[in-house]
């Protein structure tokens, strides 16, 4: 009886979540508050002991393996994945910059090394558990019930929602993280069947982020450089940020759209 309870997508799923969220409660604290090679050295730890607890829950409680985290490939999925959220966040912002609606400064005050530790250390540790919960516990479980459209559907509204409390939201950019965001992260994952890249292009996106200056999320950042905003909220994100601007939702759906073109064709 106990084995079939576990084996509920249901159960997995809260099972597996509160373990990951657990474990981020503890470690993200202390990462935050280190500096430099420390603060990376708990994102790196906070990693692996999430990831560990991913594992368990699929193998002990859904009984299934995990090829979405595979070794074979996973340096170069995370690389291509780094590579694909850098170059999205780099031409949102810029294409921002050219129709007038962003000024972009070095930060005079800016302690390079500091800075990159902890845009980094911070985009890892986020995108690692996100990933994990939304596009690895949560996607599983409803394409294992109800296929991946639906799987692809309800994790990008979960996704837009999860993120209405932060500061500067409004059912806009809930709206648009659902898209360029929930949709974008769920069809890369169902391009590339693995969560290397999927956590490669979001941790690149949060990072970039943070070192340009722009809030991510509506989290204030702490970046190389500074980002003046001006003009309608639309255009720049407000105080949410970037991904409150329509230029990073259209251009997340321009490769969105050839990711799940291809996702749909079969493996060689």
């Amino acid at each position: 009886m106990w084995r079939s309870l576990g084996a509920s997508p249901i159960v997995w799923v809260i099972a597996g979540a509160l373990g990951i969220i657990l474990a981020d409660a503890i470690i993200r604290p202390l990462a935050d508050q280190a500096t430099g090679i420390i603060s990376l050295i708990l994102a790196l730890a906070e990693g692996v002991i999430v990831i560990i607890v991913y594992k368990l829950t699929m193998n002990h409680l859904a009984r299934r393996s995990t090829p979405e985290l595979s070794g074979q490939r996973a340096g170069v999925e995370a690389g291509m994945g780094l590579l694909t959220g850098a170059l999205f966040v780099l031409v949102s912002a810029f294409t921002i910059v050219a129709a007038g609606g962003y000024s972009i400064q070095w930060a005079n005050a800016a302690e390079p090394g500091s800075a990159l530790g902890a845009s980094i250390a911070s985009a890892l540790g986020a995108a690692i558990v996100e990933e994990l919960i939304f596009r690895g516990l949560l996607f599983q479980a409803i394409r294992q019930w109800a296929g991946n459209g639906l799987a692809l559907a309800v994790t990008s509204l979960f996704f837009g929602v999860a993120h209405l409390g932060n500061t500067g939201a409004t059912l806009w950019s809930g709206f648009a993280i659902t898209i360029e965001a929930g949709l974008l992260l769920g069809a890369a994952f169902l391009w590339r069947r693995n969560l290397w890249f999927v956590i490669g292009l979001h941790c690149a996106w949060n990072a970039i982020e943070s070192l340009l200056g722009t809030p991510v999320s509506g989290h204030a950042p702490d970046g190389l450089y500074t980002v003046q905003a001006s003009g309608s909220a639309l255009l720049t994100g407000g105080d949410f940020g970037l991904e409150g601007s329509v230029v990073p939702v259209l251009i997340s759906l321009a490769m969105a759209i050839p990711m799940l073109i291809r996702a749909r064709r079969p493996r060689e």
